[in-house]
């Protein structure tokens, strides 16, 4: 199919940023049907919690992945291929009614997040410098905004039709977005030329997968062996960065990561991760807790979707401001207001969450330190790797979001599930849990900002430069 003429600057970091959302949807799209999946695919609830695994650990294998590819071989091809992935694994798990096929569905879902740092790099290349910061801002947005407006759109679909419509709506919106950028999207002019380390890429998913499986699993699997995953993982992973450091075209070049903008923006950015994902998981149980327990306020999955809706819409309105905040302050100061925007957020839900408003506003506060957060990240990133680095550089700290997320998931879960009270013939968290998690999460924030602090201040946050080396982001 031919590309038509090319389209305006504005029309691309339209269509990027769709891509972003929708596959972000990913995230939460599952989430009102976890509790009858055993029902719906006839297997037991431990067999049915690899619906989830699966998509976490095509996420943090193939992201790094796509984004080196996108650089040797060009973003935008390898972007349709993830739009390609999305679209067949919202069709296969449409389409299944048994545990097999719906893991495959999702593990192809999970493939196609690497969209979101191959379309932050794209607006990197294509993108005029007065227009890359503030397009580079929504596009690094959409991560949250796709996983806060996914939870009311996929409640609202389970609740007034078959949960099969999810995937249905979800391989049309892939199918739209993969058009447009057939059409409408160029291919970026920047290469990286080479031979993709297939040796790199089999370590990394290797010590990715014993990690994500330790954390995410480790619960259900037992001390003895989430410790011996761990094991594997350090030395897979040691033995990985080794062959990396010693390729003439590693899959991540371990130098530039080394760097001091590069180490600590990823660092800060696991820690990003786990503060961002508890207001997922918490507030909406917190919200649909009985009436009875004192503290909970009996909302159905729906209307607790949309209680916590507006904060997507936030995180997407102040992608801009974080953007100015980049270009006058630096994209450091961005990091960390964020990161004390999310801190107050959590702090206000800890100190009142006496009412459904409450529960609302510390949403909203801690969704506009995430907007700031998602946004100013990528900037940061571009800002200290040379231009053909970008797609694997966005991909890596991608990455590092999602062992945030992850471990949040699996903390926050044990958080809640060992915290309970009993309410007939259920367990319900008690409201020590809920408070406990925010804890946790104001302590992710705050540690944040004190590894933002260790990053070089840079002299601009516009996102188009093109550093040779880590040298040339040295503190001034």
């Amino acid at each position: 199919m031919t590309v038509l003429p090319r389209a305006s600057p504005g029309t691309i970091t339209a269509i990027l940023s769709a891509c972003g959302v929708v596959v972000s949807l990913m995230q939460t799209l599952v989430v009102p049907i976890i509790p009858v999946l055993p029902r719906l695919l006839d297997a037991s609830p431990t067999a049915t919690s690899w619906v989830v695994t699966a998509t976490l650990l095509a996420t943090a294998v193939i992201t790094p992945i796509s984004g080196r590819l996108g650089d040797m071989y060009g973003k935008r091809r390898v972007l349709i291929a993830s739009m390609v992935a999305l679209v067949a694994g919202s069709l296969v798990c449409a389409l299944s009614d048994s545990l097999a096929p719906m893991i495959i569905g999702r593990f192809l879902q999970g493939c196609a997040t690497g969209a979101i740092p191959l379309g932050i790099s794209m607006l990197r290349d294509e993108m005029p410098p007065e227009r890359a910061g503030t397009s580079v801002s929504l596009m690094g947005a959409t991560l949250g905004v796709g996983g806060a407006l996914g939870l009311p759109l996929a409640a609202a679909v389970t609740q007034f039709a078959d949960w099969q419509l999810l995937f249905w709506l979800s391989s049309a919106l892939g199918a739209a977005c993969l058009v447009l950028v057939v059409l409408l999207i160029p291919e970026s002019p920047v290469r990286t030329p080479g031979r993709f380390d297939v040796v790199g890429a089999l370590g990394l998913t290797a010590g990715l997968g014993c990690l994500m499986l330790a954390i995410i699993q480790g619960s259900a699997w037992g001390a003895g062996v989430t410790v011996a995953l761990l094991a594997a993982a350090a030395l897979i992973l040691l033995g990985w960065a080794v062959v990396e450091l010693r390729s003439p075209q590693p899959l991540v070049d371990l130098r530039v990561s080394a760097s001091r903008p590069v180490l600590f923006t990823n660092l800060a950015s696991v820690l990003v991760g786990f503060s961002m994902y508890s207001m997922s998981l918490t507030f909406p149980q917190l919200l649909q807790a009985p009436p009875s327990t004192g503290y909970g306020f009996g909302q159905s999955m729906l209307a607790a979707g949309l209680a916590l809706a507006p904060a997507g819409l936030v995180m997407m309105a102040l992608s801009p401001v974080s953007a100015r905040i980049s270009a006058s302050r630096g994209p450091r100061t961005g990091l960390m207001a964020g990161l004390l925007v999310i801190a107050c957020g959590y702090g206000f839900g800890l100190l009142l969450m006496d009412e459904v408003w409450q529960i609302v506003l510390s949403s909203l506060i801690t969704g506009a330190g995430v907007g700031i957060v998602y946004s100013t990240m990528p900037t940061l990133i571009m800002a200290s790797v040379p231009r053909t680095e970008s797609g694997a550089a966005t991909g890596l700290n991608a990455l590092m979001r999602s062992i945030g997320t992850s471990t949040s998931s699996a903390v926050m879960s044990v958080v809640l599930a060992r915290m309970t009270t009993s309410l007939g013939a259920a367990q319900v968290p008690t409201e020590q849990a809920f408070r406990l998690t925010f804890v946790l999460a104001i302590v992710a924030a705050l540690a944040g900002i004190g590894l933002a602090a260790l990053i070089p201040r840079h002299p601009t946050g516009a996102p188009g430069g093109t550093p040779s080396t880590p040298a040339a982001n040295v503190a001034r």
